[in-house]
């Protein structure tokens, strides 16, 4: 079919009076443009044609993994290899008399279509990623870091093809030889050597998932897990910036997972309040009438002067000294911790199942810290703010009521009335 072809083409040229090499030009260049018009043809229909249809049953369809595979353009690159089979197919048999040409237009059609075969396998795998990501464990167990090592795997192996078909030598030959190229593999390759090995561990040991909470202070990383790579971690900041951080750090270096605070139901809160040390007093009849006006802690109030009265009772049996020298008596101090645990225990915002604690710090030039160590019910940032100043605007508006002082070190308004009052 060809030979006639080429006959009738030659002789219709010499009809015309073409010399015997513009009839050789002419018949080429006819040869050479119905092999890209095919070539372009198939393009268009590929990419196209079928790639249209296939889109419209993909989304008639119930399934999500086929629309998933139209998104990442899975059909739309496997057509690319249409055009090049027709290019592979013709061009040695129209150009049969021209062996240095077809060899290296075949070897470039056969290092485009490695190209677009990478390419292909390269949206398997996300397409595969991102079906996975849709099911819960992939929150615990990732598999990016896996699947780009089979993508390096793959871009390896397509640069060895590649070279082969340069050099016309079987790939054989050239992964035998690879055994000589491992020390510079292990340099190249360096970060997503130590990065799988990273992603080994933090899946085996469930150090981070994609949706925790870390903080990482050496890279500026505060807020929400993204993904977990081969090589990086992407964390998104409270503040919206993007951080990078190598796996291999994840393991090397120290952060924080607030996923224990965010499963456990509460967020813990931890403030002291400073108060003057002269201020603390102890009480007498008429403050402790007045405390126990505190409906959370007048039964306190009474249980433990009763227990104060019975022991000073029998403490002063045969000693004729005053009481005060030697008895125990409530102080202001000891109601007002009294007063913070019990507020906290009934407070609605505050969780009653987790740990909860006023506690007496060791006194400082500031004055006698006072601890409050306790959770909110809620691990929503906002929220919690909100119920942890709620809670310290009521402690530190109720202190003057117990006659006690918040420590604050003087300020320049302090020194003036101080001089004005001072002055003649």
């Amino acid at each position: 079919m060809t030979k006639q072809v080429y006959e009738f083409l030659n002789d219709f040229y010499s009809s015309i009076g073409f010399s015997d090499f513009l009839i050789e030009f002419f018949i080429k260049l006819m040869y050479f443009l119905v092999i890209a018009g095919l070539a372009w043809a198939a393009d268009f229909f590929g990419k196209q044609v079928i790639h249209s249809i296939v889109k419209r049953i993909a989304l008639r369809t119930k399934t999500e993994w086929d629309d998933i595979l139209v998104e990442r353009k899975f059909f739309r690159r496997l057509a690319g290899l249409l055009p090049a089979m027709v290019v592979a197919f013709l061009f040695p048999i129209l150009f049969a008399d021209h062996p240095f040409w077809v060899n290296i237009v075949i070897n470039l059609t056969n290092i485009y279509m490695i190209i677009v075969v990478v390419l292909v396998i390269n949206s398997f795998l996300n397409t595969v990623n991102d079906i996975y990501k849709r099911f819960d464990v992939s929150k615990n167990k990732p598999i990016k870091g896996y699947l780009q090592v089979i993508q390096i795997l793959v871009y390896v192996f397509s640069i060895v093809l590649v070279i082969s078909v340069l050099i016309n030598k079987n790939p054989l030959y050239l992964l035998t030889g690879l055994g000589a190229f491992m020390a510079i593999l292990v340099l190249v390759f360096k970060d997503a050597i130590q990065g799988l090995v990273a992603g080994m561990q933090i899946s085996s040991n469930d150090m981070v998932r994609i949706g925790d909470w870390i903080t990482m202070q050496r890279y500026g990383a505060d807020g929400d897990v993204l993904e977990i790579n081969l090589a990086t971690v992407k964390v998104r900041n409270f503040d919206n910036t993007i951080v990078s951080i190598p796996t291999y750090s994840m393991i090397t270096d120290s952060f924080q997972n607030w996923r224990g605070m965010q499963e456990s139901g509460g967020r813990r809160f931890k403030r002291a309040l400073y108060l003057d040390m002269n201020s603390a007093r102890f009480v007498d009849q008429a403050l402790l009438d007045k405390l126990r006006k505190f409906r959370v802690i007048s039964q306190y109030i009474d249980e433990r002067q009763a227990e104060i009265d019975q022991y000073n009772s029998a403490a002063s049996a045969g000693d004729s000294s005053p009481t005060q020298y030697y008895g125990r008596r409530q102080t202001n101090l000891g109601i007002f911790r009294a007063y913070v645990d019990a507020y906290l225990r009934n407070h609605p915002k505050v969780n009653e199942n987790m740990l909860l604690m006023v506690r007496q710090l060791h006194p400082t030039e500031k004055g006698i810290p006072l601890e409050v160590y306790a959770f909110t019910k809620t691990i929503n940032w906002v929220e919690y703010e909100s119920d942890q100043a709620d809670i310290f605007d009521h402690l530190i508006s109720v202190v003057p009521e117990f006659e006690l002082r918040i420590f604050q070190e003087p300020s320049g308004q302090d020194f003036s009335k101080a001089f004005r009052t001072q002055a003649p």
